[in-house]
């Protein structure tokens, strides 16, 4: 069985907060048996499919977004065959990162553009997409440090809706850009700059932990 949800997140509020799904993606990944994939782009909801298609033995959600994104360019970030994984390293300055980025969906081009921006100022930043939390838990423990190397400890997520489980993947010490509350009714730009899902926000979360570390 698939279930495919739309109108993923507060961006798409402009008829009033009760659509707007805060709580949704953390009672999915809350309820058993449950594979859910948020995809960040149409790349990764070409993989999302071809995970999804053979499945047999579990119920799927694809989450996806209404609004407008880009569609990253792959001869630059990583290839989105990483999203069989649950979760990727799609970017990285090289060597070992002083930061690690984190997101999903529609937040991902969020953290990608976070990323171009410190990687110009000579910090290692690595940018990880995690389309299915229990896609990744799934994998072997060699590869989820791989990823997310347990010694880096500099971490900043960002998703929006419910910021909870991300503790499992940012630590006690990181942060987390996700909503604390119901959203509100405007247009998606003005949504975005009132609950700070903004490349500023997201800048001083990373300068914030990069100091912390």
């Amino acid at each position: 069985v698939l279930y495919i949800f739309t109108h993923d997140s507060i961006s798409v509020g402009e008829d009033g907060p009760p659509h707007q799904p805060i709580e949704q993606l953390a009672q999915l990944r809350a309820t058993p048996g449950v594979t859910l994939i948020r995809p960040a782009d149409a790349n990764e909801v070409a993989e999302a499919w071809r995970v999804i298609i053979p499945m047999t033995d579990r119920p799927a959600v694809l989450v996806l977004s209404r609004q407008n994104l880009p569609t990253l360019d792959r001869s630059v970030y990583a290839p989105a065959t990483g999203l069989a994984k649950g979760a990727y390293v799609l970017a990285e300055c090289g060597g070992k990162p002083d930061l690690i980025l984190m997101a999903t969906g529609s937040e991902v081009s969020l953290v990608v553009a976070t990323y171009e921006i410190l990687k110009k100022e000579g910090i290692s930043v690595r940018v990880v997409s995690m389309p299915s939390w229990d896609l990744f838990e799934a994998q072997p423990e060699a590869y989820r440090n791989s990823v997310l190397p347990p010694d880096v400890t500099a971490r900043v997520a960002v998703e929006q809706a419910s910021g909870m489980g991300w503790a499992r993947y940012i630590g006690l010490t990181g942060e987390a850009v996700v909503m604390h509350g119901f959203g509100a009714s405007a247009p998606a730009e003005a949504l975005q700059e009132k609950f700070g899902f903004t490349v500023a926000t997201v800048l001083a979360a990373a300068r914030r932990q990069i100091a912390r570390a």
